[in-house]
C-alpha cells in the first residue's frame, strides 16, 4: 500500500523511527549529497551497530562451545543461554517484532496477535500433514512460510475492519477475542488430529524442514531438533595425506543439528528484520508514527488513517505468521497452548517491554533477556541450581542456617522453579524504573540510535575513508 506524505509535516519536531528528527534526516542526505561520497560507503557507515550484532550472533556458538569448554566452563554454562534457546530466541523474537511494529508504532495493542503465530504454525504443519487441499506435504518450507504470511494478512484485514473501529483497550480487547475464538476452535477441531487439545505433531513429512532456495536441493539445509542437516567445512590435510606435520594448517569445522537450524532459523530473521527496518524508515513508517503521537492530527494533514492502520496490521501479521511458521519448522509439533493462547501475546509484550516499545531490534533483545534469564534461573541447562548443587561441597549444603534450615533447603526454597516469581518481580521493575526498555534507554543515554551514534562516532575517527 502506498502511502504520500501530505505537504504538511504532522509534527515539525516529530521525532522519527531512529529517534531523529524529519529536518535533520533531511539535512543529513543533503550533506552526505554534497560531499559526493559513495552510497555504499555511506550504507556501511550507517549500519556499523548492525554489522557488530550480526558478528556476535553469527560467531555465538563457536563462542558458546569455546567458553564452556575453558577453565571457567562452569560458570560460562551457569551465564551463556544454549544455542538451543538462542534459536528459541530468534523465531520469537520475530513474532515480539511483529507485535511491536503495530503496537510501538501506531500505539494499537494487540492482544490477540497469537492468532498469526498460530495460524502460521498450524498452517505448516496441516500442510506437511498433507491436510490442506491443492497443496502437497513436500511443498518448500520456504514457500509455507510466504504462503502462510500471506494468509495471516488476510485474517488480519478481517480482524482490522472491526477492530480498527475502536481505540484504546477496546482495540484490544477485540483482537484478544479474535486470537480466543481461534483457540477455542483449534483446540476442538477433530480434523486436526484424535485429541487436538493436546497438540499434533508432524507425521507426513519425514525429512523435515529445509530453509534455502525453493526447489534446489543443493541450496537448502534442514532444520530441526533430530532432523536438522549437519554442515562440516575445511580440510583435514593430515588425515588425507598422513602427514602429521600437516596437522598445524588442517582446520575442520563440523556444525551439528542445532548449529545449522540456529544458522538458517537466523537467517530468515535477519532478513524480516531488515525489511521490518525498511518499512519503518520509510514514509509509510512515517505515517505510521504520525499515528502513534496524535492521529487526530495526522488526519487533519491528509493521512488516511484507516487505511494506514490496516495496512501495519497486515504487515505485521505476516512477520507473525512466519514466526509460528518457524516456530513449527524447528519443533515439528504445535499446540493450542503455545501458539494461539493470549499468553503468547503476553510474552511478546513483555519482550517489547523489557527492549523497547517502537524499537524494531527491542524485542528481540528483550527476549533474550528473558530467555537468558530464565534459563538462568531454571534447571534446565548449565543454570545456577545445577551450579550451585555441583559445586558447592555436601559441607556447605548441610551448613544450618537457622533453625535447622539448611543452605541444601534455601536454594530448594528460593531457587528451584522460582524463575517465574523473579521474571515477575523484574518485569515490575522494568515498568517502574525502566520505562522505555533495554534499547530506548540506551538511546536516551547516547542522544540517539545506537546505529546512528555509532554511525557517526566512526565517521568523525574515519574521515576520508573512500571506496
Amino acid at each position: 500500500m502506498a502511502i504520500s506524505e501530505p505537504t504538511d509535516a504532522p509534527d515539525d519536531g516529530a521525532t522519527d523511527a531512529d529517534g531523529g528528527t524529519a529536518t535533520a534526516d533531511s539535512a543529513d542526505v543533503a550533506s552526505e549529497t554534497a560531499t559526493g561520497e559513495h552510497y555504499l560507503v555511506e550504507y556501511l557507515r550507517g549500519h556499523v551497530a548492525h554489522a557488530f550484532v550480526v558478528a556476535f550472533f553469527g560467531l555465538y556458538p563457536f563462542a558458546h562451545t569455546f567458553l564452556t569448554g575453558s577453565l571457567v566452563g562452569a560458570e560460562m554454562a551457569m551465564f551463556l543461554p544454549r544455542v538451543q534457546t538462542m534459536i528459541t530466541v530468534f523465531y520469537f523474537g520475530l513474532f515480539a517484532m511483529s507485535f511491536d511494529f503495530i503496537s510501538g508504532y501506531t500505539g494499537y495493542l494487540s492482544f490477540g496477535h497469537s492468532a498469526f503465530y498460530g495460524l502460521g504454525a498450524y498452517f505448516v504443519i496441516l500442510v506437511a500433514n498433507g491436510k490442506v487441499p491443492l497443496l502437497g506435504s513436500g511443498t518448500p518450507f520456504m514457500v509455507l512460510l510466504l504462503l502462510a504470511g500471506i494468509l495471516a494478512v488476510v485474517l488480519a484485514l478481517l480482524m482490522g475492519s472491526v477492530a480498527f473501529r475502536l481505540t484504546g483497550v477496546y482495540f484490544a480487547m477485540i483482537t484478544l477475542g479474535f486470537a480466543q475464538i481461534l483457540y477455542v476452535f483449534f483446540s476442538n477441531w477433530d480434523y486436526l488430529g484424535s485429541n487436538p487439545r493436546d497438540g499434533i505433531a508432524v507425521l507426513g513429512r519425514q525429512d523435515g524442514f529445509s530453509i534455502g532456495v525453493p526447489y534446489v536441493d543443493s541450496l537448502n539445509m534442514s532444520i530441526g531438533q533430530l532432523q536438522g542437516d549437519t554442515f562440516t567445512w575445511g580440510m583435514d590435510f593430515a588425515a588425507m595425506t598422513g602427514i602429521d606435520a600437516l596437522a598445524p594448517i588442517s582446520h575442520t569445522i563440523v556444525l551439528g543439528p542445532g548449529e545449522v537450524s540456529y544458522y538458517m532459523v537466523g537467517l530468515v530473521v535477519l532478513v524480516c528484520y531488515f525489511m521490518l527496518q525498511r518499512i519503518v524508515h520509510s514514509p509509510f513508517g512515517r505515517a505510521m508514527i504520525a499515528i502513534r503521537e496524535n492521529e487526530e492530527r495526522a488526519r487533519a494533514v491528509g493521512y488516511d488513517t484507516f487505511r494506514v492502520k490496516m495496512g501495519a496490521f497486515a504487515i505485521s501479521g505476516f512477520f507473525g505468521a512466519v514466526a509460528g511458521g518457524l516456530f513449527t519448522g524447528y519443533r515439528t509439533s504445535v499446540a493450542p497452548e503455545n501458539s494461539f493462547y493470549f499468553l503468547t501475546a503476553g510474552d511478546a509484550l513483555l519482550a517489547s517491554i523489557i527492549g523497547g516499545f517502537g524499537t524494531v531490534a527491542g524485542p528481540l533483545f528483550g527476549r533474550l533477556f528473558h530467555e537468558g534469564l530464565h534459563e538462568f534461573l531454571t534447571k534446565e541447562g548449565g543454570g545456577l541450581l545445577p551450579y550451585l548443587r555441583s559445586q558447592l561441597g555436601e559441607g556447605t549444603l548441610n551448613t544450618v542456617i537457622v533453625d535447622g534450615f539448611t543452605v541444601a533447603e534455601a536454594i530448594e526454597v528460593f531457587l528451584n522453579g522460582r524463575a517465574g516469581l523473579y521474571i515477575g518481580l523484574l518485569f515490575v521493575l522494568f515498568v517502574l524504573y525502566v520505562p522505555n526498555g533495554l534499547l530506548g534507554t540506551l538511546r536516551g543515554y547516547l542522544g540517539g540510535t545506537v546505529a546512528g551514534q555509532v554511525a557517526a562516532a566512526v565517521k568523525r575517527r574515519v574521515r576520508g575513508w573512500k571506496l
